[in-house]
């Protein structure tokens, strides 16, 4: 079980993260926003006593910028914990200053997080209280909506699905209007696209589609911590993803993952916001101090609460 001290400075990871690139919100370059969310969780995982390693990150052994795959975080030779970042998900929302922007970190205890490449992942999720299995990453939209229809005991139009604005979405969006159901449709972000299916505060009843795997580890963090179903597929498809999956253990490229073998045992997870948005109000300045607002989560806890801060400039 990780330590409950943990989440306040996983909270503050986060925090300084958000804050670092909000400083680049609407300047029209992401790269640069990204960079500097890197840059200070990179610093602040550094300063605590853990030794932490990236098991979840933008990018591999040797490409030093970004937290890599593989890379040791801390100061301390225990507790050995399971990092898992997106230190910006929704780089373009920054960069245009639009909506949804976050940093994104989940923590898990030693070999407690599923060893994803940073490549593509299918997946799907749903909220709490629902029957196991209710729905399923290989079946037809049309039946995964008529038995969450049923279980919620709703109107087929009251049904709502988010999905990413892809082509590659545009059948579900077909078929899931040809049934009479609602689509949220979100331009990047699908971490917040996945937690929106299992909290009560949106209209969303389930989050589907093919998004980044980096991402979708971080979402299960959260929907096992929020009591929902979550299922994931990784989509490997050529000679160098495959060699990237094998040096992770992955072996079998076709294996169907539960929320409990992307996530097992107890999980801190935390997203701050960069940019005002529908799961957490961005990062606010005024003089010289700045307000966070961080959506934080600790599994073993029950902890799940949207924390303010105010930090020094």
């Amino acid at each position: 079980m990780l330590d409950p001290k943990l989440l306040e400075q996983i909270i503050d990871v986060a925090a300084i993260a958000a804050y670092k690139s909000s400083l680049f919100k609407g300047k029209g370059d992401k790269n640069a926003a990204d960079q500097a969310a890197v840059d200070a969780m990179r610093h602040k995982l550094n300063d605590l006593n853990i030794c932490g390693k990236v098991v979840i990150g933008e990018g591999e052994m040797d490409e030093a910028p970004m937290l890599y795959i593989g890379e040791v975080l801390g100061k301390s030779e225990n507790p050995k914990i399971d990092i898992a970042v997106d230190p910006l998900d929704g780089t373009k929302l920054a960069a245009n200053n639009e909506p949804n922007a976050i940093s994104v970190i989940s923590v898990a205890e030693e070999g407690m997080l599923l060893q994803a490449p940073d490549t593509y992942m299918n997946k799907i999720s749903v909220g709490p209280n629902l029957p196991n299995n209710i729905v399923d990453l290989d079946e037809d939209i049309k039946k995964n909506i008529q038995n969450l229809k049923k279980a919620k005991k709703k109107n087929i139009n009251d049904i709502c699905i988010c999905v990413l604005d892809r082509d590659r979405h545009y059948h579900f969006i077909d078929s899931a209007k040809s049934l009479g159901s609602k689509v949220k449709l979100i331009s990047d972000g699908d971490v917040a696209g996945s937690i929106y299916s299992a909290l009560a505060s949106t209209d969303v009843d389930m989050y589907l589609g093919i998004g980044g795997a980096p991402e979708g580890v971080l979402a299960a963090s959260a929907i096992k911590c929020l009591g929902g179903q979550f299922q994931a597929r990784l989509i490997i498809k050529n000679d160098d993803e495959i060699l990237r999956a094998k040096k992770l253990g992955i072996k079998d490229f076709e294996k169907k993952y539960n929320l409990d073998e992307i996530v097992k045992g107890d999980v801190i997870f935390c997203s701050t916001g960069v940019t005002d948005g529908e799961l957490v109000s961005g990062i606010k300045i005024k003089d010289n101090t700045y307000e966070t607002e961080t959506f934080a989560l600790h599994y073993s806890q029950k902890f799940f609460q949207k924390v303010k801060k105010k930090y020094q400039v």
